[in-house]
């Protein structure tokens, strides 16, 4: 077993003390909260530009996929380097990219060029920049919190991170208005700001990781990145969950609709699309809320299945309403069900994972996450290209209950499981 470095040791007391009292967590919610609300405003301003400028839904799926493509190049170096080098260090790196990403498209936007094919490099960019920053944001979090805190923790950090994916939206359609350099140097001051912020958190313990090979020979970044994934393939649990999330938002997932719904099936404006883009984030945020305050951590895995099962229904409402009031309401149910799949699914595999390859596991993860993602918008942005917004956001919302139905009776050890800690048990 590998020796755990304590770096500092909590307060005890006879009460449990607040989450947001541990040392360092604050200043890394905040750090979170302030690249996420970048993150939106740049999403949600990009996708705005792309659309106006062609008009083609398959626009939007290029977008998501020249994100995609440097994040699955890069997933194995990624993966290995935060296990072995400073993840703080590395954050602040991605973080550092980012913000001459949003400098970039600040250029690119003030040339008034219609420069959709800078847009597609400058995405490139941030998608290398993304392929280490969510690795590395995943693995730092249980480093900065006791072990007994780190579910309520995960919910806490998921609920204060969903303020951004509000804010950002509506601030990004309402910064648009002044013009798009506006909104990308906003988003360039949020990323500075994360990295200053993130030299405030402090680690609570670490691992580090052996240098283990046959004989006096060390492992190649192959084989180190294979170790990663043996362990997700043999953890039924691990592998069950994130699967389960990369089906229900890659089929499922309308984001990269909204444009198209906000403009030719709602007939509202960039403020109207703001408002949709965080509809989702307002039913995650009041959910993530009460986890924060009223943790479970009973029947997971049945919750888990639930949580999916409400999420590819609320879609399917969104699919065929024309209504602003409905579609907004729907998309706050979906946004209930994904706050659950996340806490669930977090808390299984930061819970399996031992902290030395926390690394290589959560970048396998970022890979699944992202594939839902940036993949899902180029499945829904094509299929729409083909078939129209509503036959594919109908379609996608159908795949998801369908697979999870499959794979609530497939895959009986993720639906069995009880408590967070069994996951780190079973095999």
């Amino acid at each position: 077993m590998l020796p755990v470095i304590p770096l500092s040791h909590p307060a005890t007391s006879g009460r449990p003390e607040s989450v947001y009292r541990l040392p360092g967590f604050a200043a890394f919610l905040f750090a979170r909260l302030a690249t996420v609300f970048a993150m939106q405003i740049q999403a949600i301003v990009v996708a705005w530009q792309v659309y106006d400028i062609t008009r083609d839904p398959m626009s939007l799926a290029y977008a998501g996929l020249a994100q995609f493509l440097p994040m699955l190049l890069l997933l194995a170096p990624a993966g290995d380097l935060i296990d072995r080098y400073n993840r703080k260090a590395i954050l602040s790196a991605s973080w550092a990219l980012s913000a001459i990403c949003s400098a970039l498209l600040a250029w690119l936007s003030y040339s008034d060029a219609h420069p959709v094919g800078g847009i597609y490099a400058v995405l490139v960019l941030f998608g290398c920049a993304r392929a280490f920053m969510a690795p590395s944001l995943q693995s730092l979090l249980p480093q900065i919190v006791p072990r007994e805190r780190l579910a309520q923790s995960l919910a806490t950090n998921s609920m204060i991170m969903k303020i951004g994916t509000i804010g950002g939206p509506v601030a990004g359609g309402a910064l648009y208005a002044f013009g798009g350099p506006v909104a990308y140097l906003v988003c360039l001051v949020c990323f500075l700001g994360g990295i200053v912020l993130l030299r405030r958190v402090q680690l609570l313990h670490a691992q580090q990781m052996a240098q283990a090979g046959a004989g006096n020979k060390p492992l190649g970044i192959w084989q180190r990145f294979n170790e990663g994934i043996r362990f997700i393939w043999s953890h039924p649990i691990v592998l069950g969950a994130i699967s389960l999330d990369l089906f229900a938002v890659l089929l499922g997932g309308v984001v990269a609709l909204l444009p198209i719904y906000a403009q030719d099936i709602l007939h509202v404006g960039p403020t109207g699309l703001g408002l949709l883009r965080s509809a989702m984030a307002v039913g995650e945020i009041l959910t993530g809320l009460y986890l924060s305050t009223r943790p479970f951590n009973r029947r997971v895995g049945r919750t888990l299945f639930c949580a999916i099962f409400l999420f590819g229904g609320a879609n399917l409402v969104f699919a065929f309403s024309t209504a602003f009031w409905l579609s907004f309401v729907a998309l706050v149910v979906a946004g209930a069900g994904d706050m659950v799949n996340v806490y669930v699914r977090g808390a299984l595999v930061q819970y399996s994972t031992p902290d030395y390859l926390r690394g290589r596991v959560n970048a396998v993860n970022m890979l699944f996450i992202s594939s839902s993602n940036e993949l899902g918008e180029f499945r829904a942005g094509s299929t729409a290209a083909a078939f129209g917004a509503v036959p594919a956001a109908a379609m996608g919302a159908c795949f998801t209950l369908l697979i999870a139905g499959g794979m609530m009776w497939r895959v009986k050890e993720l639906r069995n499981v009880d408590r967070f800690e069994d996951a780190a048990h079973a095999r």
